[in-house]
């Protein structure tokens, strides 16, 4: 006795900002992570492979001013990309969160004229 699965066809009616504000910090928190190990990674990867010195020294050669010299070595040091790195991935994180949230109310709004979106769920047999 083989029977259908049962199927149910649902409507997301509403979405609760706080759990999506949740949901979406923490995913935006692991991004802002690996945002700042993905920069470190490749600063280290560019200083090692001596890429800095390189671009300095080309950037030096085709100005060709002897008293000004531009130095990517000092400008692009370590702790500053790093800080920079850190701020973005801040930014990135605060602005999904809000960003995610705002979408939720607006979806809670919309439902009244759509009718929210539906989900059809079936059993395992």
């Amino acid at each position: 006795m083989t029977s259908e699965p049962r199927k149910a066809r649902l409507y997301v009616s509403r979405i609760d900002p706080w759990s999506i504000f949740k949901a979406a910090f923490m995913l935006a928190l692991a991004l802002g992570i690996v945002i700042v190990v993905a920069v470190a990674v490749l600063w280290w990867v560019l200083d090692y492979a001596g890429v800095f010195v390189t671009v300095s020294s080309s950037i030096n050669d085709v100005v060709g001013s002897a008293t000004a010299n531009f130095d990517l070595v000092s400008l692009l040091d370590f702790s500053r990309v790093m800080g920079v790195a850190v701020v973005v991935a801040a930014v990135e994180v605060v602005l999904v969160s809000i960003i995610a949230t705002l979408f939720a109310f607006i979806y809670n709004l919309s439902v009244g004229l759509t009718g929210g979106v539906e989900v059809v769920l079936t059993d395992q047999n």
